[in-house]
C-alpha cells in the first residue's frame, strides 16, 4: 500500500456521532475526511487514494456494503471497516461477506474504533507487529508515541502523524503536499508554513541531522550514521 496519503475515509450519516468521530480521529493525529451519505462516499473512493475508510452500513443513497461491493468490483482493496447497529450473526457475516475487512457494533467507542483502524492499517502494510523501528526510533501505533534510543519523545498528535508519515518511507522524500493531506482532512484551514514549524519542532526533539530537507522535493527521515541499531 502506498502510504504517500496516510488519510481516513469517514461516511456516518447522523451528524453528532460522525462529527465526534472525526474530531476524535483528528486529535489522534488522522486526516479524516468525513461524508454523509454513500453516493459521495463512493465517489470520494474513486477519486481519492485513502489508507482505510470507515463506512455507515445505513448510508442514504447507497450502503455501506453498497459501497464495500462496489469497491472490491473494482479491485480496489482500501481497508473497509462497518459501522453497524446490526449485532446478529448472519448480519456480521453479510458485512465481512460483502468486502468489509472489520466492524464495530454502535454504540461506537472511539477507542475500539480507533485500535481496530490501527489493525486495518498494520494487515494493510503487511506489518503485523505493532511497533515500526527505523535506526534507533522506534514508534509505537497503538500508543501514537514515539521513543529514541529508549528515550521517550513529547510529541503533539500532528507531529507523531507527520513522523509516521516520514517513517513510513525511510529515505524517501515526501513532498509538502503530501504531508499536508497527511496531516489534515477536507475543511480544516492549513497554515502556509505549517509543515516547515512542526518539521522544526521535530528537529528539535529528534536532532537537526534526522530530517533532510530536499530542496525542491520535500523532506526525507534519514537515521543518522552511528544511530541505525541503537534502539531499545
Amino acid at each position: 500500500m502506498n502510504h504517500e496519503r496516510m488519510r481516513i475515509l469517514l461516511a456516518e450519516d447522523d451528524r453528532a456521532l460522525g462529527q465526534a468521530l472525526a474530531d476524535g480521529l483528528r486529535h489522534l493525529g488522522h486526516a479524516v475526511d468525513w461524508i454523509e451519505d454513500g453516493r459521495h462516499a463512493a465517489q470520494a473512493l474513486t477519486d481519492t487514494r485513502y489508507a482505510a475508510a470507515v463506512l455507515d452500513w445505513n448510508l442514504p443513497r447507497m450502503s455501506g456494503v453498497e459501497v464495500v461491493r462496489d469497491l472490491r468490483r473494482r479491485g480496489d482493496h482500501t481497508p473497509v471497516l462497518l459501522l453497524t447497529a446490526r449485532d446478529a450473526l448472519d448480519d456480521r457475516v453479510q458485512g465481512l461477506d460483502s468486502g468489509a475487512d472489520d466492524y464495530v457494533v454502535k454504540p461506537v467507542h472511539l477507542d475500539e474504533l480507533a485500535a481496530r483502524v490501527r489493525a486495518l492499517l498494520r494487515r494493510a502494510a503487511g506489518n503485523p507487529e505493532p511497533l515500526q523501528q527505523v535506526g534507533a526510533l522506534i514508534l509505537d501505533p497503538g500508543a501514537r508515541s514515539a521513543r529514541l534510543g529508549g528515550i521517550p519523545l513529547e510529541l503533539s498528535a500532528r507531529e507523531y502523524a507527520l513522523l509516521e508519515a516520514l517513517a513510513a518511507r525511510p529515505g524517501r522524500a515526501l513532498s509538502r503536499e503530501q504531508l499536508e493531506e497527511a496531516l489534515y482532512g477536507w475543511g480544516e484551514e492549513v497554515a502556509s508554513n505549517a509543515v516547515e514549524v512542526h518539521i522544526h519542532h521535530l528537529r528539535r526533539k529528534l536532532g537537526p541531522e534526522w530530517i533532510r530537507t530536499l530542496r525542491g522535493i520535500g523532506y526525507a527521515l534519514y537515521p543518522p550514521a552511528g544511530m541505525q541499531g541503537q534502539a531499545s
